[in-house]
């Protein structure tokens, strides 16, 4: 019998299949077990596209509308609201549905099945309970609605811990750490050979808390540090003040962009050139918005982040889009930029710590996963709490779909 764990992610997504050997992901595009969390949704009436498909259709001009950080919707306003694509109002939920739907039809295609385990973060909303229930049973729902009979859920770190635990050679306490793009989760889980098999593992999970940051969030920071600026962020207006800042914070962030491409902004963007001390930069931030470039813009902009994971040094191909200048991002600037999302997620890993009543020297490994897993600032963050304890990197995109399988199979095998 063979059990199905889907992660649904803010930036990729993966299915894993599991049964009596062990735990897979399957092919999803282009024989890649990943799936950038993308929709392009096509104006003419076409089927929407997704994944790479999705994005390339955007690159290439393609008449319609691209969708990403998809997640990021739920337990948020969004979720309920509608976006016109081609004289069409189309709502977020239908996107997330066709989209999730996408990921239904591949597991049917290599087994059908009318169970599943969908991963979710600790939080998808913090400080709220209930907007977090809400977005749980949207998120069920929507699963539902695709055809699956019965689903259960699993935090994403613990089902990163469960794949961790396949290649444990002894038994210790683990801090697992996942930083997805729109969330970190962490956790003190015991794992071990001797422990796999066990059905209740209630027990061993010591400790689990998860905050609303993630690699989305380090995106939108580097542009708003390094891109915004040169298409008139915080930019002198001849009144004393400066450039509304609500327009760039939408354009830096991935979920909010489709948001900016209404004749109201464009009528509000001259307006504000003739405000400004550099119209030449409202110029700029005019193209982007008329072209619709904003998708395009934000993926130079993680892709230089994904850069400075290797190099001390990236430049941020940009003058095609916006007509100004191709900036280079220092690793110092990207980390200046990004400060407080990682004081939050140090004091994450504190707190966890604290929750499970444990010293850092009592934690055996450090078990990094998620999108952002290799950036230096995160692992110097984590490094610094846990100092004595060695960093594994598991499948950075692949551990939770494979966990989530293998919870699949605990549950329903």
């Amino acid at each position: 019998m063979q059990a199905c764990g889907i992660d649904f992610g803010t930036s990729n997504s993966t299915v894993g299949l599991a049964d009596a050997s062990g735990a897979r992901l399957i092919a999803l595009e282009g024989g890649s077990p990943t799936l950038p969390s993308a929709v392009f949704w096509q104006t003419e009436g076409a089927p929407p596209l997704f994944g790479r498909a999705a994005v390339a259709a955007y690159l290439e001009g393609e008449d319609g509308r691209l969708m990403r950080g998809l997640k990021s919707t739920l337990g948020s306003g969004l979720i309920n609201d509608k976006t016109a694509v081609g004289g069409r109002a189309v709502s977020f939920k239908d996107v997330l549905s066709r989209f999730i739907g996408h990921l239904r039809d591949a597991q049917q295609a290599a087994v059908a099945l009318d169970r599943v385990v969908l991963g979710r973060p600790v939080h998808f909303v913090d400080d709220d309970a209930a907007a977090d229930a809400a977005a749980e049973a949207t998120l069920a729902e929507i699963a539902r609605t695709c055809g699956w009979r019965e689903v259960a859920f699993q935090y994403e770190p613990i089902a990163a811990a469960l794949h961790y635990e396949t290649t444990a050679a002894a038994e210790e306490l683990v801090l697992i750490v996942d930083i997805g793009g729109g969330t970190s989760d962490v956790s003190v889980v015991r794992v071990g050979p001797g422990r796999a098999a066990r059905p209740d593992r209630a027990g061993d999970i010591l400790a689990n808390d998860g905050i609303r940051v993630g690699g989305t969030d380090f995106d939108r920071l580097l542009s708003l540090a390094e891109a915004m600026p040169h298409l008139g962020y915080l930019s002198a207006t001849r009144g004393g003040g400066t450039m509304p800042r609500h327009y760039y914070l939408d354009l830096a962030t991935w979920h909010r962009i489709n948001a900016l491409y209404t004749a109201r902004t464009a009528s509000d963007l001259k307006a504000l050139r003739a405000e400004a001390d550099h119209p030449e930069r409202i110029d700029r931030m005019i193209r982007v918005v008329a072209g619709q470039h904003g998708h395009a813009l934000a993926m130079r902009v993680e892709a230089a982040k994904i850069a400075l994971s290797e190099a001390e040094a990236a430049r941020l191909p940009m003058s095609d889009l916006t007509g100004g200048p191709n900036p280079v991002i220092r690793r110092e600037g990207f980390e200046a930029a990004v400060e407080a999302p990682l004081d939050r997620i140090r004091s994450l890993l504190l707190r966890v710590l604290d929750q499970a009543g444990v010293s850092a020297g009592q934690i055996g490994t450090a078990f990094l996963t998620g999108g952002s897993s290799q950036l230096p600032a995160l692992r110097a963050t984590v490094q610094g709490v846990v100092p004595g304890a060695p960093l594994a990197t598991g499948d950075m995109l692949g551990s939770v779909g494979t966990g989530l399988a293998l919870d699949a199979a605990r549950k329903f095998g």
